[in-house]
């Protein structure tokens, strides 16, 4: 990873005493945790218990030492963690939609959120190269980090570079996503997603959007619209189902991307064009599919974003703006999950009433059961919820009037 520029020098600088000798580097978040305000050198010989109450306490602890024991020391704290009080659900006793449901659903998130703050201050050190430094059975990360951070974060003027073991971890797992990809045999070969980029690894959307019926405006108008399209996975799908042209819009440069990238290597680029844009593109389509953070709330790290919509924004957006952007008899797809509303988060009123107030009318709502291995995990507080969720496509069209 030569060249380049350093970090950015608004990153904020971790200063410390390590072998008598005064150290500075610069601190990385992505989920935009501050940096420690005190600095503890550990290794091999540290004890669990102390290293969970220096982290409760928030001291951060730079790993010098095996790299196979930092992941042990990370697992025992995380043990901790889960010893010391994460808040649990008892399903049986808090009715599904209710006030109650929503009231506990914050609390746990506010339990991860605590959780994820002291498993966060095991800190690992980056080098120019994106070397983890002072580590026996390092691993190569530079890849990983360089497609996380950008490979300009680097190079050798750059100074060190801080961040949590968590984070890294993240970042690592999240390049061998992209390396492998994920086999969806609806959109003709593998998805690779980016850093911060969903994963399409729920079948259920996937799946509706492969088998609802095309829209009849589709012989007059061969063209739709993808809003959000995030690794360009259901844009893939619409052109594999023969739509003539398809224009997929996001607003993150990430996405657009990846996006793009998918695409070629499925061989559709020429059909589907990758486009910046706030939701809708100008002009009107036969179809328009949209599949929104299911979850209204403020997001808590970068691939939060796919899951919480702070104040219901984008939602809100695709359907006062779906009207506008649909040509005569055209379509709105909406893909939504009823998590919300058995989390007490959202109620099918609210979603009708937003929907008939947008102009719109509901054609019909095809279901799918859910899949994904969180459903079957009985370990979830919310499990009884998730193995209930049924994710929707709303077939909307604008109303006529009279």
């Amino acid at each position: 990873m030569a060249g380049g520029k350093a970090p950015e020098p608004a990153w904020p600088r971790v200063r410390w005493i390590e072998d008598g000798t005064q150290r500075e580097a610069c601190w990385y978040s992505a989920r935009g945790a501050p940096a420690p305000r005190r600095l503890r050198v550990v290794d091999d010989r540290t004890d669990a218990d102390a290293a969970y109450g220096d982290a409760c306490q928030g001291t951060g602890l730079l790993w010098r030492g095996d790299h196979r024991n930092a992941r042990q020391l990370l697992a025992a704290l995380s043990r901790r963690a889960a010893r010391h009080g994460a808040h649990r659900v008892d399903p049986r006793a808090t009715p599904p939609g209710s006030s109650a449901m929503a009231q506990a659903f914050h609390r746990e998130r506010q339990a991860r959120a605590q959780r994820a703050r002291t498993l966060g201050m095991l800190l690992v050190e980056l080098d120019a190269a994106a070397r983890l430094v002072g580590q026996r059975s390092a691993p190569e990360v530079a890849g990983a980090v360089a497609d996380a951070l950008g490979s300009s974060a680097f190079g050798p003027a750059s100074p060190p570079l801080l961040m949590s073991l968590r984070e890294l971890q993240g970042m690592v797992g999240a390049w061998q996503w992209r390396l492998q990809g994920i086999d969806v045999p609806a959109a003709g070969g593998r998805i690779h997603p980016h850093y911060g980029v969903f994963a399409p690894v729920r079948a259920e959307y996937v799946h509706l959007v492969a088998t609802a019926p095309l829209p009849a405006a589709l012989a007059a108008q061969d063209f739709a619209v993808d809003v959000g399209t995030g690794t360009g996975v259901l844009a893939a799908v619409l052109a594999r189902r023969g739509v003539g042209r398809v224009l997929a819009t996001d607003r993150e440069p990430r996405a657009l991307d990846c996006a793009r990238e998918n695409l070629a290597r499925l061989g559709l680029a020429a059909r589907v064009e990758v486009r910046a844009a706030d939701l809708f593109p100008t002009g009107r389509a036969a179809l328009a599919v949209c599949n929104p953070p299911w979850l209204p709330g403020r997001p808590g790290s970068p691939l939060e974003h796919a899951i919480y919509d702070p104040d219901s924004r984008m939602l809100q957006g695709f359907l006062h703006g779906l009207v506008a952007h649909l040509a005569e008899g055209g379509e709105g797809w909406l893909i939504l999950s009823d998590l919300a509303e058995r989390l007490g988060l959202r109620t099918r009123a609210e979603l009708l009433g937003r929907i008939e107030a947008s102009g719109l009318h509901v054609v019909d709502r095809l279901e799918a059961r859910p899949v994904h291995p969180r459903s079957r995990d009985e370990e979830d507080p919310f499990h009884a919820v998730r193995s209930a969720e049924v994710t929707s496509l709303w077939r909307l069209a604008a109303r006529r009037r009279t």
